[in-house]
């Protein structure tokens, strides 16, 4: 058993990871989809991934396509290789994150048309995780729920300021 299957094997089920956020943006949800769907820009809008590239010839949302995200959370660093599931212009964006060949987390950005733009909507759902390195990096289960949750609040602002501005 490899060190990646010995991590896997000795996961946790992630109950209680999971929420969503949602924000009006005023513009319309075809110029909010083109921000979100564009991984490469993930970076300026989310405070703990700094970074992201297609994987595979990929250059554009596709339901299929795999990227490669690089996080950050205080010294701490890791990546995951990300595959998208949902790719619908101007309405929904989604991928999930993978690690030792298991789905790791459910990400999900839905778009609806509002009166003077869009709301957009922002969910995570964290299937498993790894018990020593959620207590020693996150601070336990609860407490990592809370950090996504802030984030995805943060990156919503983000995206927000960007779609209204351009």
């Amino acid at each position: 058993m490899g060190l990646i299957d010995l991590v896997v094997a000795r996961g946790l089920e992630a109950t209680g990871l999971e929420g969503q956020v949602e924000m009006l943006v005023q513009a319309p949800p075809e110029r909010v989809y083109a921000l979100i769907s564009d991984v490469t820009r993930m970076g300026q809008w989310s405070p703990e991934c700094y970074r992201c590239h297609w994987l595979g010839g990929a250059t554009a949302p596709a339901i299929g396509a795999r990227f490669k995200g690089y996080n950050r959370r205080g010294w701490f660093r890791w990546s995951t290789v990300c595959t998208v599931t949902e790719a619908e212009a101007g309405r929904t964006f989604a991928f999930e994150t993978r690690f030792g060949g298991k789905v790791q987390s459910r990400w999900r950005y839905q778009l609806e048309p509002s009166e003077g733009g869009t709301l957009l909507k922002e969910s995570f759902q964290g299937l498993w995780v790894t018990r020593i390195i959620t207590r020693l990096f996150f601070g336990g289960l609860q407490n990592r729920r809370a950090q996504m949750e802030e984030g995805v609040r943060q990156t919503l602002r983000r995206i927000k300021a960007v779609a209204e501005s351009e």
